[in-house]
């Protein structure tokens, strides 16, 4: 189970990260671990919105969010 958090740099020094499997993710920082944070906690809040909401979850995400009888 993995969604990858691609971290890049702006021009103006600003750095952001995205993750490809949840569309609309992206979140700034002032460092590269700020980023990360922002990144990391946004994911969890999209998570928590789509299963309230029904929706699907990324597939490296469906066994890891599995309910077990």
């Amino acid at each position: 189970m993995t969604l990858p958090i691609e971290l890049e740099q702006e021009d103006d020094g600003r750095w952001f990260g995205v993750v490809d499997e949840l569309p609309g993710v992206m979140a700034y920082g002032a460092t590269r671990e700020q980023a990360a944070t922002a990144t990391r906690a946004l994911v969890l809040r999209v998570l928590a919105e789509r299963i309230e909401h029904g929706e699907e979850l990324p597939e490296s995400l469906v066994d890891f969010m599995a309910v077990r009888a």
